[in-house]
């Protein structure tokens, strides 16, 4: 469907404007062309704007519509240079959402875990991470749900550890560490803003729905070379952070600095009774999350 760019004319007045699509309307739209054979394995999208254009929105609504269609295995290449492409094989994409699936980038492999994990009745997550940036956007689809009627778990618990704001960050950091605090600011100013919009979304599922709801962050002593969730005490899931060097600009002066995208660091997953191997690692993963939230972690307040 085209959306006219002027609403058409009735006796000579015009007709009211539609409301604007939301980006999860446009999800639907396309994903039922996906499903449906309209958008075949292997084809080409068309260009975001062509998209923003047709559906009558922000090109940025048109992009967290692809993301959420990425994670959902349906669309690959998801980028703002070049248009997607569906999935070459959406059976196989439906299949490697078990525990014997490849590893995969965060942002592809953690929604459909998450949202997996709200079917329960009580929700319990637990993430050890650099920012919250990945468990923020993994949420989103979830909430979704739960907006929508679909789900409605009774109780949900989050526990997050993050790096302190005390300590000198391994990464990200510059290069020469000749100017530390610039790059450092940026980060705790992420960290912060994140860890805030992911407590406020969890939170008011208390007051717009009555569930149960904690939200609780720690402080770690270190820069964890790694990523963890942990969800529902059943499935671990687990990356490396991968540094990187490279330019960006930060105070308007380019920084070089050794740094990760966490959103693409591959997630390894792990599931309790498929196997000794992954059942041993699940248990382990939570003990040690565990020792660390109870002993050499301490309060964390998000400053805003």
């Amino acid at each position: 469907m085209v959306v006219d760019p002027e609403p058409a004319s009735v006796n000579g007045r015009k007709r009211p404007q539609q409301p604007q699509r939301t980006h999860h309307e446009v999800a639907d739209e396309l994903r039922t062309r996906i499903r449906s054979g309209v958008l075949r394995p292997g084809q080409r999208m068309p260009t975001q704007a062509k998209l923003a254009d047709e559906f009558g929105v922000e090109r940025g609504a048109v992009r967290e519509a692809l993301r959420v269609l990425q994670a959902e295995q349906l669309l690959t290449n998801v980028s703002k240079g070049s248009p997607a492409t569906v999935a070459p094989d959406l059976g196989l994409g439906r299949l490697l959402a078990g525990p014997e699936a490849p590893p995969q980038p965060t942002m592809v492999a953690l929604a459909p875990r998450i949202t997996g994990a709200f079917a329960a009745p009580h929700v319990e997550i637990d993430a050890l991470c650099l920012t919250s940036v990945s468990l923020t956007l993994a949420m989103g689809e979830p909430l979704r749900q739960i907006h929508a009627g679909r789900i409605k778990p009774a109780k949900v618990d989050v526990r997050i550890l993050l790096p302190s704001r005390d300590i000198d960050l391994a990464f990200p950091a510059p290069v020469d560490r000749s100017d530390p605090d610039r790059l450092r600011r940026r980060w705790l100013a992420h960290r912060n803003a994140q860890g805030q919009v992911l407590r406020h979304n969890l939170l008011s599922l208390r007051s717009t729905h009555g569930i149960d709801v904690q939200v609780t962050f720690r402080a770690l002593p270190f820069t964890p070379p790694v990523k963890l969730y942990l969800l529902n005490g059943a499935e671990a899931l687990f990356a490396y952070y991968t540094l990187v060097r490279r330019e960006e600009e930060i105070d308007h002066e380019p920084l070089e600095m050794y740094d990760v995208e966490g959103t693409q660091s591959m997630l390894f997953a792990f599931e309790q009774g498929a196997g000794l191997r992954d059942t041993t690692f699940v248990e382990q993963s939570n003990l040690w999350f565990n020792a660390l939230w109870e002993t050499i972690s301490s309060e964390l307040v998000l400053m805003s």
